[in-house]
């Protein structure tokens, strides 16, 4: 026995030596690609994210999906400034498959720590998840993360192509490359000599190879490009419809492919009759694709039609007799998630995310509020249809997708078909709307599958959901429920403040039926807006209590900080009134010790003025995704009708790459979130989806749409998120504005008027 712990004790020591050994490695380059980036027409790549053609035309992989948020446009800017190039002279490449793309912020940001937190326990945890996610690889579009981890590697990209470069001209001048500089695609000597990158760029390609640690990256004050407010390189193509979506693949003898879904949440096929509907016209097959998905996918099971023509699979599928297997959702509802999510709160202590002081202060307090706050289950609704177009020939496998995480998609397509990983190639197309819709791949598991059936016999088909398939089996905003208790002492300031919440996991859903990676431990998005709030309270708590249940669950535009700032910003409100203050006043005290934060809120104050006679002015302040975002609402009450007529927006988001994005960004998730504000709510009865399509999940109409003004704060901090941070500030600021309208403190989403 004592040999036998000797030995697990020394096999334990090695493991956690080879552990600690590997931490203190650095980190992988992010510079060179594993294979050579792929070129033609005689261009050469420089690195693993720039090539130099013979016009030269400047080619930039860009490893993260277009959905709208404008990578296509920002993403080259970094790597033209540091290349010095005009925007005009690049294009934009699909980047492939390989490790250097994957998406290092995006890990860190996922340590549940304070933003004041500092010191070695958090610089090493960033360091070790940024070590793991390089070796990972996920290629992640999400967590308004894209500029953010681009700032680094692909102006090191830029800046090193340069460098290689200025070196290739020096020495075919025989000068030292100090006395050589650049601009706009030419390196210029101290003499006037002067050569273009095109015809610089074999001999750099064939020079030796330069690091990223090996270039000097321009300061801020030296930006040419960085900080202006260039077009948007996709519009043209999408006003003039020659931009192709997912929906708008169309490789030779293409097929189309419609599900049925089981209508319960966890429901199964118990059996079918596909006799009927084979003879109709266009049919080509009917394909269960329950089994083959496994579940690590997370589709729901189903049948497809293939046919020539999506609406005859449609008819056709909508046709197929199915008995259903409902399983044990089958009482699942709306009403007993809830009723669980109270009593987990009377019960349960939760896991508590940021503690400091004592609770005691309420003991002698003036004044105690408490209230309780609930949200529902949110669907993306994306624009574009679920969709996903595979081809499964010869042993290979071809996609045309809308994804938002093209290397998981190829991870689960190969295990689909039943082949290697090399054998799976990807088109990612552009994407009509993500909003973490397109993190989840079980639209291409599902098409992998029926692409794979004998009935496709190796051509390619386009599977297509409905608006009907896509509401009602979605992966849904998670449903919250959340507590808060505040005390103030006579003068009205906070002296304890204890706030716990409820809500489903999606970290223990996503990692294993995406990543196949187990879920379990607290999960920091279900927390996010409420434990790393801004403002200074000595005497604070706050907890989160996971209630996992059967109804899928995902990523939604702004996650957690999409409901959380609904219940935090809104009780900072219903204190400030107890108080005696108004919101303004009452946060700018809390906020006494953050200037950033106070210039911010100044500036939505200042743009904001006072509001017209029979509207009233809502305040949110809220910081995510890296971003500081103060907004005022503007809204009048016509009836039981809330109506939201202006949005005064300022952000503090670290240096502006683009601000015209920027303001589109803005514009948008304030929409968004507006949608849900006002009208955003799935239920469930029965364990189903009770929401079907736009007539019963209204999304925001153009003639309600409210004047955005956005005020871009000045900053030289690094680039933080812009996609999501706009989304949950507009929901409170609403209600805000509705309480001192109508004196209704309004608690649960989406906002309705008693």
């Amino acid at each position: 026995m004592a040999s036998r712990r000797r030995f697990l004790l020394g096999g334990l020591a090695a493991g956690a030596a080879l552990v600690v050994g590997w931490g203190f490695m650095p980190l992988r380059q992010r510079l060179y690609s594993a294979r050579p980036l792929p070129v033609k027409d005689g261009a050469v790549a420089l690195n693993g994210w720039v090539a130099i053609g013979t016009d030269g035309t400047v080619s930039v992989v860009v490893p993260r999906s277009e959905m709208g948020q404008g990578v296509h446009t920002a993403l080259p800017m970094l790597l033209a400034e540091e290349l010095d190039v005009p925007l005009a002279m690049v294009q934009v490449v699909q980047a492939p498959i390989d490790k250097i793309f994957s998406n290092v912020a995006m890990l860190r940001d996922v340590l549940p720590f304070h933003p004041d937190e500092r010191g070695s326990t958090r610089d090493g945890a960033q360091w070790m998840l940024g070590k793991v996610s390089r070796e990972l690889g996920i290629m992640f579009t999400g967590g308004s993360t894209s500029v953010k981890d681009a700032w680094g590697p692909m102006r090191e990209a830029g800046a090193a192509a340069r460098a290689m470069l200025v070196v290739a001209a020096a020495t075919q001048w025989r000068v030292p490359a100090a006395e050589c500089r650049t601009e706009a695609g030419f390196v210029i000597h101290a003499s006037g000599k002067r050569a273009s990158y095109s015809s610089l760029a074999k001999a750099a390609g064939e020079g030796a190879r330069i690091e990223a640690a090996d270039v000097r990256l321009k300061q801020p004050k030296d930006f040419k490009l960085i900080g202006t407010a260039q077009p948007r390189r996709d519009s043209q193509s999408k006003v003039d419809g020659s931009a192709t979506f997912g929906i708008d693949a169309r490789p030779p003898g293409l097929l189309y492919a419609a599900v049925r879904m089981s209508p319960a949440i966890g429901g199964r096929v118990a059996s079918y009759d596909a006799t009927a509907v084979k003879q109709r016209q266009g049919v080509i097959g009917v394909v269960d694709f329950s089994a083959a998905l496994g579940k690590r996918s997370g589709a729901g099971a189903g049948i497809a039609v293939i046919a020539t023509t999506w609406w005859a699979a449609k008819q056709a599928a909508a046709a197929l007799t199915i008995v259903w297997d409902d399983g044990d959702a089958a009482k699942l509802s709306s009403a007993a998630i809830f009723k669980d999510f109270a009593e987990r709160l009377d019960d349960a202590a939760g896991w508590v995310y940021h503690q400091s002081g004592s609770q005691d202060g309420a003991k002698g307090a003036a004044k105690t509020i408490r209230a309780e706050y609930r949200a529902p289950f949110l669907a993306h609704a994306t624009m574009e249809p679920v969709n996903c177009t595979a081809q499964v020939s010869d042993g290979k496998v071809q996609l045309w997708a809308s994804t938002q995480v093209p290397s998981i998609a190829v991870d689960i397509a190969a295990k689909v078909a039943g082949v290697g990983r090399e054998y799976v190639s990807i088109d990612v197309m552009l994407i009509g709307g993500g909003f973490g819709r397109r993190l989840e791949i079980d639209m291409v598991a599902q098409a992998v599958a029926v692409a794979a059936s004998t009935s496709a016999d190796g051509r390619p088909v386009q599977l297509i959901w409905s608006r009907e398939d896509d509401m009602t089996h979605d992966v849904y905003r998670p449903a919250a429920l959340a507590r808060f208790a505040g005390s103030l002492d006579a003068a009205g300031r906070i002296v304890a403040y204890d706030n716990k919440s409820v809500s489903g996991s999606i970290g223990h859903q996503y990692f294993p039926r995406t990543l196949g990676l187990p879920g379990f431990g607290p999960d920091k998005t279900t927390a996010e807006g409420e434990y790393d709030m801004q403002y200074e309270i000595a005497n604070q708590r706050v907890a989160h209590v996971i209630a996992d249940s059967a109804v899928p669950i995902g990523y939604w535009r702004s996650v957690g900080h999409s409901h959380n700032a609904f219940f935090k910003e809104s009780f900072i409100d219903e204190l400030a009134h107890a108080a005696g203050q108004d919101g303004a006043g009452f946060r700018r005290a809390l906020l006494a010790k953050r200037p950033r934060h106070l210039a911010v809120l100044d500036a939505a104050l200042a743009a904001a003025g006072s509001a017209p006679a029979g509207r009233a002015h809502g305040v949110a302040v809220h910081q995510s995704f890296g971003s500081i975002v103060a907004q005022v609402a503007e809204v009048s009450v016509e009836g039981m009708a809330i109506r939201v007529h202006r949005v005064v927006c300022a952000i503090d988001c670290g240096i502006a790459v683009n601000p015209n994005i920027i303001r589109q960004q803005i514009e948008s998730a304030v929409l968004f979130g507006l949608s849900a504000a006002l009208s955003g709510e799935i239920t469930i009865k029965n364990g189903r989806v009770e929401q079907t399509n736009f007539h019963d999940y209204p999304v925001l109409r153009m003639a309600q749409a409210p004047q955005v003004e956005t005020i871009i704060i000045a900053s030289a901090e690094p680039p933080e998120g812009v996609g999501e941070p706009g989304t949950p500030p507009i929901a409170p600021a609403v209600a805000n504005a509705l309480f001192v309208l109508t004196g209704q403190r309004l608690r649960s989403l989406p906002l309705r008027l008693a």
